[in-house]
């Protein structure tokens, strides 16, 4: 299965899906059709029916294959690439028999050192994919993709792998937050699904933060520095100070675990007009909610000492812990837990510090948790994947489909 799944992510991350959060349209790409497109083609030639609306929705279906009435289990992947590094042009290189060492990627000065991530470690012997150091991989999420793919391709060669109706769904533009937005739960009409979008050996993640954006606008006045005595406001130093008044160790970098962040991810502006645009993150509903009302009373703070209320804050709920929708329905998480035991890997439940679109599809109705792909480092040059992973999660899509069909027959 290693040469199968080596071709398959070649193949597919050679293709440039990256999504645009600057665009409207959905896909905000045309170039995820590319994949979605051959997606659909190389599902055709396997015989599985397929359906793709005008959003970039692919889903397909591999019937049961017994005859009695089980839940439908769905697995899902997105075909997009993140926006935040260079997705063109992917050069993706292969390292047999990993040593363990650090590697030079290409002509780059860059090094994949396990120094700098320690969790290289752990796949030694490994066979990796790697980049050449000038784009990310886009193994997040084309490895989960391939996963699904040679999961279905691997049940149709072994028809005496009993398994019920399977539901596919390969969807656009998760990097940028839109993935579920126009997802149809009740087309897609799984009972529940799981997200290939987990990065290290084992995850198995069903909580989730919840997730906020905010936009602060500081209006200046800006006026010939010469006289501007009394006179002169200067949005980017109002914009400094309401970055100073967030509390300095709840950021990215200084956090882990269930703890929350406020994180700043642009900031742009002059005199006149200053803009920062920040992500807001907690496991902890209240807490949420707290940090929310803390933005709040920032703005409410500055503007008191002017008459025209210079700074603006405009904040949008992302997506809410799916934790909520999907611990009371606990039999989706033993599930897997079985299938894992049964593979000999050791579940790692802790909470994701992100989001996937499980995080917004089982609020709309299909509770999703999320497994690992077997990849690393996402979003930038220093990205891997490990082939000996990915075969794992292959035999684990498979195992749950098993799973799910044993299960309710003995029942």
């Amino acid at each position: 299965m290693k040469a199968q799944l080596i071709d398959r992510l070649t193949r597919y991350v050679k293709i440039d899906t990256q999504s645009d959060p600057t665009s409207s349209a959905t896909p905000s790409t045309n170039k995820q059709w590319d994949l979605l497109n051959l997606l659909a083609q190389e599902l055709e030639q396997m015989d599985v029916a397929t359906d793709i609306d005008d959003n970039g929705y692919l889903f397909a279906t591999l019937e049961s294959n017994i005859d009695y009435d089980v839940p439908t289990v769905g697995f899902l992947a997105h075909v997009d690439t993140s926006p935040d590094f260079n997705a063109t042009n992917v050069n993706p290189q292969l390292i047999e028999s990993y040593d363990g060492e650090a590697i030079k990627l290409g002509d780059t000065s860059r090094v994949l050192d396990p120094a700098v991530f320690p969790e290289l470690s752990n796949l030694k012997d490994h066979t990796l994919m790697i980049t050449d150091g000038t784009s990310l991989l886009g193994a997040d999420d084309k490895a989960g993709v391939v996963e699904i793919m040679e999961a279905i391709q691997y049940l149709l060669e072994h028809p005496e792998i009993k398994h019920g109706k399977i539901r596919i769904g390969f969807t656009p533009d998760e990097e940028i937050g839109r993935g579920p937005h126009k997802f149809d739960v009740k087309r897609f009409n799984a009972d529940f699904a799981y997200t290939m979008d987990g990065s290290h050996f084992g995850e198995l993640q069903y909580e989730s933060f919840n997730a906020a954006e905010a936009t602060i606008t500081c209006h200046g006045v800006n006026v010939h520095p010469g006289s501007a005595k009394n006179a002169m406001v200067n949005a980017i130093k109002l914009g400094e100070q309401f970055d100073s008044l967030l509390p300095d160790a709840e950021v990215p970098e200084r956090t882990d675990g269930y703890e929350g962040f406020y994180h700043l991810m642009n900031f742009s502006g002059n005199v006149e007009k200053a803009t920062l645009q920040y992500i807001i993150r907690d496991h902890d509903k209240k807490q949420f909610d707290l940090r929310k009302k803390r933005m709040l009373e920032i703005r409410d703070d500055i503007n008191a000492h002017f008459e025209n209320y210079p700074v603006k804050v405009d904040i949008h709920d992302q997506y809410y812990n799916m934790a909520e929708k999907i611990v009371p329905l606990q039999h989706i998480i033993d599930i897997p837990k079985r299938v894992f035991a049964k593979l000999d890997i050791t579940p790692n439940t802790e909470p994701i510090r992100g989001g996937t679109d499980g995080s917004q599809l089982s609020y709309m109705g299909l509770p999703t948790p999320n497994i690992f792909t077997g990849c690393g480092n996402f979003h930038g040059p220093y990205e891997y994947a490990s082939i000996d992973v990915m075969e794992k999660a292959v035999q684990v899509i498979v195992g749950i489909v098993e799973e799910v069909a044993n299960n309710n027959n003995d029942n």
